[in-house]
């Protein structure tokens, strides 16, 4: 894009001020567009951009999830003439070629497209992460599917064979296009005829892909080859990983087999190993609960408890406090099932229980290990418990997770584990309760009046709405209508008054109310002020918080 140009229309348009242009241009990388500097400080979203930009010039914005892009169109243009300028072919109408790209003002992508097909090019706009999943699509996938035999329906694109081993090709572009679509999790299920592909995003399972079931075995042995699992065994379930690297960030891969009568289904977990680091900041506390979570993990003792179920971000948090604390000069150890981020400065101990590895006995040997703060994956049975508040008793800051519903049924799941009431009051400090909500997409949310239900549980929970924002979907969330997730916390640090009640092992309902007059914010009520913020829905947040 021509600097000048792209600062003038978004000022022109009130998308950025002055100071921001200055700012961005300042802060700009060789290789960088504006656009992308934008972007990467967030002063502007690639929507805002492309509204602006139709605005101005005219070139209209296209949704490249719902276009049905012609044969004819991705034969005209190679695939490296594609990815190097981040553009799409769309369809041919006439003597026009019409294709998308993220740079609308770049017309010498257009006068090349001239010269090397003949047709005269109109260019349409699109997010750069659509249009690179696109060439992925209608490129590399189908190129390699027509290499491997199958005759894909769908897509029809018939392209010469690919020179690396087509399985090997198929199984990279699933891992890629995941990446691309900013996927936790990759599901290859085999079903009666076909095989599916789908991808968690945001935590809702999307299927993306169908494949014929002639090719299921053959890509679940890659996939355990490159895992280093037994191609052979096929009758239990087997566990690997894999490093691999996508656009030059380095992504941990956790693989599950698990025997179907079908076959076997594989799930692949994607981890950004990249060197990306969660910061406290940057877990979407309110201010009172941020400085509770500061107060707890600078005192020098005591047990920290991030408790939720599985998929609700725990790890996450507890690497955030790690990050805090990882100084030289303290010692911090690990025991992890599995060791899910590397992290430079810290001691990480992965649990193998085939060689009686476990959270307890690793316990037993990081104590011997002059530790000052340890993390234990997960606190699951009683001798895991009472080892973790020895330690905490004796001088070192224990951080773990558990799974309970609520701060305060944590309370009660420890007390179960007949942990004496004394002692879990003398060695906890606090517990925080998360969960993960979908955000609404900022693009396409609307605003509504509230129903008579929404506004019966606000009132219920003493808090006034008049308006709520509704889902809608547009092309920047993929017609979801969410994008990306946010954490519901519910933090209860553990006060002298608690430590009384916990000690006398007193009723839970006692201590909820002791808890909710010293400023506890229950999980539902933390939703309900992300709903009014208008960050969510109700629905999302009724999904996870509602007892």
């Amino acid at each position: 894009m021509a600097l000048k140009r792209i600062g003038d229309i978004l000022l022109k348009e009130k998308i950025i001020t002055d100071t921001q242009l200055e700012r961005a241009l300042d802060n700009k990388k060789d290789d960088e567009k504006l656009g992308e500097t934008l972007i990467r400080l967030k002063i502007a979203t690639e929507m805002q951009i492309l509204k602006a930009l139709e605005t101005s010039t005219g070139v209209k914005r296209v949704s490249l999830h719902n276009y049905e892009i012609q044969q004819i169109a991705i034969n005209l243009i190679t695939e490296d003439f594609c990815r190097r300028h981040e553009i799409n072919p769309l369809k041919v109408e006439g003597t026009k070629l019409l294709y998308a790209t993220n740079d609308p003002l770049d017309f010498s992508v257009g006068e090349e497209l001239r010269m090397l097909t003949g047709y005269q090019p109109k260019a349409y706009s699109a997010p750069k992460n659509d249009i690179l999943t696109q060439i992925e699509k209608y490129y590399s996938f189908s190129k390699t599917l027509e290499a491997l035999g199958v005759n894909e329906e769908i897509d029809k694109n018939v392209i010469e064979m690919a020179e690396e081993t087509p399985m090997v090709k198929l199984v990279n572009q699933i891992l890629t296009s995941a990446v691309f679509q900013r996927a936790s999790d990759i599901h290859i299920d085999p079903l009666d005829g076909k095989t599916i592909i789908r991808y968690r995003i945001d935590g809702v399972l999307d299927t993306v892909r169908e494949l014929p079931s002639d090719i299921h075995k053959q890509m679940v042995n890659r996939i355990k080859v490159m895992a280093q699992m037994d191609i052979t065994e096929t009758r239990l379930p087997q566990d690997g990983r894999i490093q691999t690297s996508v656009q030059n960030k380095k992504f941990d891969l956790r693989i599950s087999t698990l025997p179907t009568v079908r076959g076997e289904k594989v799930v692949m977990r994607i981890l950004d190993i990249s060197g990306t680091k969660i910061s406290i900041s940057s877990l979407g506390l309110n201010q009172k609960d941020e400085k509770s979570i500061r107060k707890m993990i600078a005192k020098p003792n005591g047990i920290i408890l991030v408790s939720g179920p599985t998929g609700s971000g725990k790890t996450s948090t507890l690497y955030s406090f790690l990050h805090e604390l990882n100084n030289p000069d303290v010692n911090i150890v690990t025991v992890e099932d599995p060791v899910e981020i590397k992290m430079t400065g810290i001691n990480q101990v992965q649990v193998h229980s085939e060689v009686n590895l476990t959270f307890a006995n690793a316990l037993r040997s990081i104590l011997r290990q002059d530790p000052n703060i340890i993390m234990i994956g997960e606190i699951r049975d009683k001798e895991t418990a009472e080892i973790s508040i020895r330690a905490s008793l004796t001088g070192h800051l224990v951080l773990s997770t558990i799974h309970t519903n609520s701060a305060l049924k944590t309370l009660t799941r420890l007390l179960d584990m007949e942990i004496e009431p004394y002692l879990l009051a003398s060695s906890l400090s606090g517990i925080i309760s998360q969960r993960l909500v979908r955000k609404l997409c900022p693009e396409c949310s609307y605003e509504e009046n509230p129903n008579d239900n929404e506004k019966e549980i606000f009132e219920n929970n003493g808090i006034e709405i008049k308006k709520v924002k509704r889902a809608k979907g547009c092309p920047a969330c993929n017609f979801k209508g969410y994008t990306g997730r946010m954490g519901l916390f519910e933090v209860l640090p553990v006060t002298k008054d608690l430590e009384n009640l916990i000690s006398q092992n007193a009723q839970i309902s006692v201590v909820e109310e002791q808890a909710l007059k010293e400023g506890m914010i229950p999980l539902l009520k933390a939703g309900l002020a992300a709903v009014k913020n208008g960050d969510t829905t109700l629905e999302e947040v009724l999904k996870v918080a509602n007892e």
